[in-house]
């Protein structure tokens, strides 16, 4: 008892730092923090209704909703998430939306993958206006401005970035990168504007290099010019201070080189680190689609899943009805809760569809109406492939024979053999499977009967 309190405290510890960062829109360190308090209590409603909020307020819809309906399984009565996950369903447009604004994310890395930046450059525009809120995109916008030298674009995105964020590690460390090119560029230009002089001459402004300035200053052009010819008369009387003049010189020339060498490796590793980010981005987008893709069959089973509990709970669907939707759910998708209910309404509902369409697929398939009979016994077989330890694939079998069906009565008499390998209706299965490849043996080319 002493320990359950400790995890229950320390799950309400990491919830309260959660919701006090949440509140300064720390989303990242809020997320961080929840998780860790549903990790002491997996069972805090609090906790995972705020982290649904919070990926919500990021632009992850598909995480937001599974965290609500693992709350709603939690807690079905008096649960805020049921008001969530309501308003998500009542503007289904705004889900589909943000659905295509992910596969557009997820297009745009494939376009930074290729080469495409201009052509990502677009989409995200169009990302980030329909979508404020979309963290990645706002990131990935702020890197391919960067990535072109649009250096005053990037600096706005990020500032939006960081207000959604204020200390996601990625933002921080564009705004760092940005900060570093920024003052370069401001040294060069003051360089530049060093080395040049401006003047008014009537109504036009001239510019000009600064060496044009001796021009105006006669008398010490002139002792500068007198002093070089000195200096030259005396390395031609004394020649042997040219060598020592020479290596002085390429002394001086050797280190600017070196200094020069030393700025553009600077530059170059800069450049060479935000292409290797760029070329992360590129490599991690086939497992961003698989992600996606897993996610998006998540989200689909899971409000498949949502609209059938609805049904079940309710009076005015049949048993049938509730079968196809059952089809419709991918359960290895599902985590433990939803599993778990899932096996809760198939083995309520399974065994009587089943029962219920066996018993009209037999009496069809004696009266010879094939056609009901197909209909029901294959819902029966995709329901449950082992009913009546295998008589109900086994029967389906011979009727897909009897109808003409020739492909569709194989596989089935291969899939009995497979399941029950051992029991009556495999040899029968194998009697037909051998006769049916003895009438195609025994069938010439253009379709006809050869002769014994």
């Amino acid at each position: 008892m002493e320990y359950t309190k400790k995890l229950i405290y320390q799950s309400n510890y990491w919830y309260n730092d959660g919701l006090s960062k949440a509140g300064i829109r720390d989303t990242s360190g809020a997320i961080t923090s929840l998780r860790r308090s549903l990790q002491y209590n997996r069972e805090n409603i609090a906790a995972r209704n705020l982290l649904g909020l919070v990926y919500y307020a990021r632009g992850e819809v598909a995480e937001a909703l599974v965290e609500w309906i693992i709350s709603k399984n939690f807690k079905n009565y008096e649960n805020i998430a049921n008001y969530y996950i309501k308003k998500v369903q009542e503007t289904p447009s705004e889900l589909e939306s943000m659905n295509n604004a992910i596969k557009k994310y997820n297009q745009c890395l494939s376009y930074c993958e290729q080469g495409g930046e201009d052509l990502a450059l677009i989409q995200l525009k169009k990302i980030v206006i329909a979508h404020p809120s979309f963290l990645k995109a706002q990131l990935l916008l702020a890197l391919l401005y960067m990535q072109t030298e649009q250096y005053p674009k990037a600096r706005q995105v990020l500032r939006k970035a960081h207000k959604m964020d204020t200390t996601n590690e990625m933002t921080l460390r564009y705004m760092h990168e940005l900060s570093q090119l920024n003052s370069k560029k401001l040294a060069r230009l003051k360089e530049d504007k060093e080395q040049t002089v401006t003047y008014n001459l009537g109504n036009e402004t001239i510019i000009q290099p600064a060496a044009a300035v001796v021009k105006d200053n006669g008398p010490l052009a002139t002792i500068i010019n007198i002093l070089i010819g000195i200096a030259v008369g005396a390395a031609v009387v004394w020649f042997l201070v040219v060598p020592a003049t020479n290596q002085a010189q390429s002394e001086k020339l050797n280190n600017e080189v070196v200094k020069y060498s030393d700025q553009i490796a600077a530059k170059n590793a800069e450049l060479s680190a935000l292409k290797k980010e760029l070329e992360g981005y590129r490599a991690s987008s086939d497992q961003t689609a698989q992600a996606q893709a897993t996610a998006e069959a998540t989200r689909a089973s899971y409000e498949a899943l949502i609209t059938l509990n609805d049904h079940w709970n309710s009076s005015d669907y049949s048993n049938e009805t509730m079968a196809q939707e059952l089809l419709q759910i991918k359960r290895e998708s599902l985590a433990e809760a939803g599993a778990a209910l899932y096996d809760e309404i198939h083995d309520d509902i399974v065994p009587k569809v089943c029962e219920k369409r066996y018993q009209s697929g037999m009496r069809s398939y004696e009266v010879k109406n094939y056609d009901n009979a197909i209909e029901s016994l294959e819902l029966v077989v995709s329901l449950d492939e082992g009913y009546e330890n295998g008589n109900a694939l086994f029967t389906l079998a011979k009727i897909y024979e009897e109808s003409g069906r020739a492909d569709d009565a194989k596989a089935s008499y291969e899939r009995v053999v497979e399941l029950y390998p051992d029991s009556d209706i495999a040899e029968e299965a194998k009697s037909a499977l051998s006769s049916h490849n003895t009438g195609e043996a025994g069938t010439d080319p253009d379709g006809t009967e050869g002769e014994e």
